[in-house]
């Protein structure tokens, strides 16, 4: 949908233009003006002969033909008939509608609104909007808006749901010195949404052209499957994306009877997608502004950071930001260390933080840059905290540093404070083509969360499921609870290890069954959803009498259909389950049993399919997983086992969307055996 005449259009007619630049039409023609545009401008206006020193035509009949991109400011009541004689007249095949009115206010608007996306749709042609800012690149700055970025085809490619969120996170992105190669603001997204322009920016990407940073702020996540597979893409090919998803309710609609639909949320779903993509998910604009930034500087390759500074508490923060996320700011020491200490002011530490002290010079910067590039191996990165108390300016230190961020091999950062009393050295620094991080903690926590984000993940190469006997099936069973027995297929099709089951009605058939299995044994009511709550389960019967006991107490609970005996097993317990969100396909979430999944809920999700690798970075994102390792001498579990059950489950899911939520709970762990003891599936054709 996106074409050549929005991306680089030969010609452009802004229709409503106005003299009055506190108005879009005429901000938008003040802007593209202002902008250098190369191509033809015109402009319409019902009551002028002139706009802005342009001669303006009153009716877009009277254009020239062959316009290639028509800005409309005009009321919505007007767009449609505009965009006819435009679209079918003059040859237009790209148009941004800035005006309101449309579907985002009532019926009538979204008719509007549909009539304006056939027409467009009629000639091959593209739409942003409406209710949109606009969109602006290296050719043109069609916005009604500012700032207006400093642009250039390395610059992040930035793609907003909101045109006024877009220009706050414009702005938090141009005062940390961020460049922007394309700015694009959707609006209702009538035709051309975020993940349209994401495709295009995968599909049309080329290597040593393209930029290799994306930014989005969404709203909703439309196409789910759309944005994993062009994010996932376009990082493949050395992209790094981050995203504001808002938004982050429950879904209210989801039937939450069980254990994973109570715990499963919209917003866990767009969490897992965006990890299964490789997406940084920020929660908001100046986490956003701060991702991008580091974005715009080396990949980190390591863990360890030297943190140079000259003021202590600043450094102090920024090192437990960099710890509790999971960084490291190592010791420094030995002889090379000492070399380094000779050439600062007595009282300076190398420990790590580097401390040159408040009377640190440009001079002895550059030595512990030096040192840290060459001498400390150990050392992955610098981040430098350098501002000013107001006695000098900063000019010489950060001519420096700029010198050094391009010579170096290991990533700086920039952390320069002083906004207020060294303004003007700040902004000749971003000025000469630098980011700047204001904030130490900010910074610091932007890093760990863009290191600790995944790659996208490897999708699984087999497995081992008969589909044709698993669609036999499922389609034969009706919606609601799949009986035990259809659990137990499913559980064994998957290859997930199960306790043996023996479900009946009749008391006598499960007391036969007692000369294969040995007391003491669990006893299950089968029928209500909810057997604890009901007082369905008993664990640790021992004897006939007690089972037949027990037998003829379940069986007149409500709804119960018969009665499942178990061989009592030991184990720390675990849980899997599985919910369908429509559109994003089957969220699988795992944790431990128990207080940890009752009162904590602590989970971690994927969106199936999920390969071993991905499995077992659930378990370890786990905040019990010290736990499942062990702890205080109880043995652990084993890791491998417990993450093949989460796979094979998801490959299961794969095949039978049918299957709407599914839990194994308990899943009982213990040293090399992790065993389902209870599964609970529900089906919807």
């Amino acid at each position: 949908m996106i074409n050549e005449q929005l991306l680089n259009p030969k010609s452009i007619v802004v229709v409503g233009a106005s003299e009055d630049v506190t108005k879009p039409g005429g901000k938008i023609l003040k802007n593209i003006v202002d902008g250098n545009y190369k191509g033809k401008l015109y402009v319409t206006n019902l009551k002028s002969d002139e706009v802005q020193g342009l001669p303006s035509y009153r009716d877009v009949a009277d254009l020239p033909d062959q316009i290639d991109l028509a800005v409309l400011a005009i009321a919505a009541r007007f767009c449609p008939q505009t965009v006819e004689v435009l679209a079918k007249e003059k040859g237009t095949k790209a148009f941004i509608i800035i005006s309101a009115g449309f579907s985002e206010e009532n019926e009538e608007g979204a008719a509007l609104e549909c009539q304006v996306v056939e027409t467009v749709n009629a000639v091959g042609g593209c739409l942003i909007g409406p209710n949109c800012v606009g969109m602006l690149n290296t050719n043109h700055s069609s916005v009604f808006t500012t700032p207006i970025p400093a642009l250039e085809p390395q610059g992040a490619d930035f793609i907003s749901g909101s045109g006024a969120t877009a220009v706050f996170i414009i702005e938090a992105g141009v005062a940390k010195g961020l460049k922007f190669n394309s700015v694009y603001s959707v609006g209702n997204s009538a035709q051309t949404g975020v993940e349209e322009v994401l495709e295009y920016l995968d599909e049309s990407y080329e290597e040593g052209k393209s930029s290799k940073i994306k930014l989005l702020y969404l709203e909703s996540v439309n196409k789910p499957q759309k944005l994993l597979k062009h994010a996932a893409s376009l990082i493949r090919k050395g992209c790094r994306i981050a995203a504001v998803k808002a938004g982050n309710s429950e879904a209210g609609s989801r039937a939450a009877s069980s254990h994973t639909g109570a715990l499963a949320s919209s917003d866990l779903a767009v969490d897992a997608l965006f990890q299964k993509a490789g997406i940084v998910r920020c929660h908001g604009r100046e986490e956003l502004a701060n991702v991008a930034a580091v974005f715009m500087l080396s990949p980190l390759k390591g863990k360890n950071i030297a943190v140079i500074t000259h003021a202590g508490g600043p450094a102090v923060m920024l090192t437990d930001a960099l710890s509790n996320g999971g960084l490291h700011v190592p010791a420094i020491e030995g002889p090379k260390a000492e070399a380094l200490l000779e050439k600062l002011y007595p009282g300076s530490s190398v420990a790590n933080p580097i401390d040159f002290l408040a009377t640190g010079t440009a001079e002895q910067l550059g030595h512990i840059i030096d040192a840290c590039e060459h001498d400390f191996e150990g050392i992955d990165a610098m981040a430098v905290i350098f501002g000013s108390p107001g006695l000098f300016n900063n000019g010489e230190v950060y001519k420096v540093l700029h010198g050094k961020m391009r010579s170096c091999k290991k990533p700086i950062y920039p952390i320069l404070p002083s906004v207020v009393n060294v303004k003007e050295d700040i902004e000749d620094f971003i000025g000469m083509g630098n980011v700047n991080f204001p904030d130490e903690v900010l910074f610091g926590k932007a890093l760990c969360k863009v290191y600790k984000t995944p790659d996208p993940s490897e999708l699984p190469v087999t497995d081992d499921i008969d589909v044709a006997a698993l669609r036999q099936l499922i389609t034969a069973q009706p919606d609601g609870y799949a009986s035990p027995g259809i659990v137990q297929q499913l559980l064994d099709m998957a290859g997930v290890a199960r306790v043996k089951e023996f479900v009946s009605d009749r008391v006598e058939d499960l007391l036969a069954t007692m000369r294969e299995v040995q007391y003491p044994v669990v006893m299950k009511v089968v029928g209500p959803v909810h057997k604890s709550d009901v007082g369905g389960v008993v664990l640790n019967v021992d004897s006939d009498a007690q089972l037949q006991a027990e037998f003829e107490r379940m069986m007149n609970l409500k709804d119960a259909t018969g009665v499942m005996i178990q061989p009592m097993i030991s184990g720390k317990e675990l849980f899997v389950g599985a919910t369908y969100e429509p559109g994003f396909g089957h969220m699988v979430l795992c944790g431990m049993g128990g207080i940890f999944i009752e009162v904590l809920r602590d989970v971690s999700a994927a969106l199936a399919p999920i390969n071993h690798n991905e499995a077992l970075q659930m378990i370890k994102n786990l905040k019990s997983y010290k736990m499942i390792e062990g702890v205080r001498g109880q043995k652990g579990i084993n890791e491998d086992k417990y993450a093949d059950v989460i796979a094979r489950l998801s490959a299961l899911l794969v095949h039978a969307p049918e299957i709407k939520e599914m839990d194994i709970n308990p899943l009982l762990g213990e040293g090399d055996q992790v065993i389902a003891v209870d599964a609970r599936v529900r089906i919807q054709n």
